[in-house]
Order: structure tokens, then sequence, then C-alpha cells
């Protein structure tokens, strides 16, 4: 049993692809790593775009490949790659969610180009790139915070103000009273709301502003993505 598990670890190694082939993998990985980083140009923009992460997802593609050139069909090498590798331990932030899904897209590229299975890669990337031009642009709702402070008489006022100018569609984060009787009072709601409201029953600042004990009123607009 032995002698034949030894065998067939042996026979793996045979087949090794020429430098024409390893040339070819590479420029395929290659030319789908360019669709891979217009894919993540075209839907990431601000300061949340990071030109060098493009960079590395071409080179991981790129990487990816000459690995699997070099494991081929040799189970032995795959074993030991992978022991190799589970030492790695990568500590770079991810700031979108999003950019999980190119790190691996551009690992599976170069697994296919790897081993010389361009179909799979090309129709993978094309229906990849395809939805992601698509999603890409779908953005989270902008939350709003409406931050009121003053004396404790106009919070609870001011309170019941926000609560019916969006009948009941704004939450109420946060209420603090100090010791001298003032404080503040942030109710939170969408940014496409407080649009819509405002332009059918006027300005909700000075309605705000026109309670006795107000100090001040904030309206902050809290974005998913930081737009440069």
């Amino acid at each position: 049993m032995k002698e034949e598990l030894y065998y067939i670890l042996q026979s793996q190694g045979e087949g090794s692809l020429s430098v024409t082939d390893i040339f070819i993998n590479l420029i395929a990985a290659a030319i789908l790593g360019a669709m891979i980083f217009a894919a993540y140009r075209s839907t990431h923009s601000g300061t949340v775009y990071s030109a060098r992460f493009n960079v590395s997802l071409v080179m991981t593609a790129l990487v990816t490949t000459t690995v699997m050139c070099v494991i081929g069909n040799n189970i032995s090498l795959s074993l030991g790659m992978v022991g190799a590798l589970s030492i790695v331990r990568f500590r770079t932030a991810i700031k979108d969610p999003r950019d999980t899904i190119f790190i691996f897209w551009a690992v599976a590229v170069g697994v296919c180009c790897g081993v010389s299975d361009y179909l799979i890669a090309l129709i993978g990337t094309v229906f990849i790139f395809f939805f992601l031009v698509i999603f890409g642009f779908v953005k989270d709702v902008n939350r709003v915070l409406i931050i009121v402070r003053g004396e404790a008489n106009a919070l609870s006022e001011g309170g019941r103000l926000i609560e019916e100018f969006f009948a009941g569609k704004a939450v109420r984060r946060v209420y603090t009273v100090d010791t001298n009787g003032s404080g503040e009072v942030i109710y939170e709601t969408s940014a496409g709301l407080l649009k819509k409201i405002s332009e059918k029953d006027g300005n909700l600042e000075d309605k705000l502003r026109e309670i006795d004990g107000t100090l001040s009123v904030s309206i902050m607009c809290q974005e998913d993505e930081i737009s440069g």
C-alpha cells in the first residue's frame, strides 16, 4: 500500500508545463486581471478606492497562476504548498465588504489560468464583471442624525415635534440631560425621507429653533462610503 501511494505521488510530477504554456497562462491571467482592475475601478469612488489594492488584485491573479503552474498535477507539491501557506497571516483591513469578492475573484482567475482552463476563467470573469458593474453602483441609504441641544423641556418638545414630523419613522438614539437641566437628544432617519417631508411640511430646523430653551440644532448626514 505504501509503495503504491509513493508511486502515485511520484507519477504526479510528470508532464510539467512547457515555457510556452507558462507564458500563455500568465498572459491570460494578466488579461483577465485587467478586467478585474477595470471592474474594481468602476465600482469604487472617492477615498474608498485604493489604487494600490487594485494593482494588488492583478498581481494576486498572476502570483496564483505561477503557483498553480508549479503545482500542476503534483499532489505532494500541493500538500506542501498548503502547509506553507497555512502559516501566513494577513492583517490588512478591508475597507469595503466588496473587496473580499475581488480578492477571491483574482485567486479564482489565477487558479483557472494556472491549470490552463481559460474557458472557465473567461466565462466566470465576464459573468462576475457584468453583475459587479450593475450592483456595484448600489449604495446604502444615507442616514441623517438630527441633534438638538437645549433645556430639558425643549428636548421633550423637540422630540415630540420630530416624531410628529416623521410620523414615527425617526428613531431616537440618544437622550441625555445633565444636573443643570440641559442636554441633547439625537434622532436618526434617512436623508431621502427628510428631504421628502421637508418639501411638504417645511424646514424642520427652523421649527426646532423656535422652541423656547433650544440652544442649537444640527443635522448631520452619515454616509457609508467616504466620498472625495
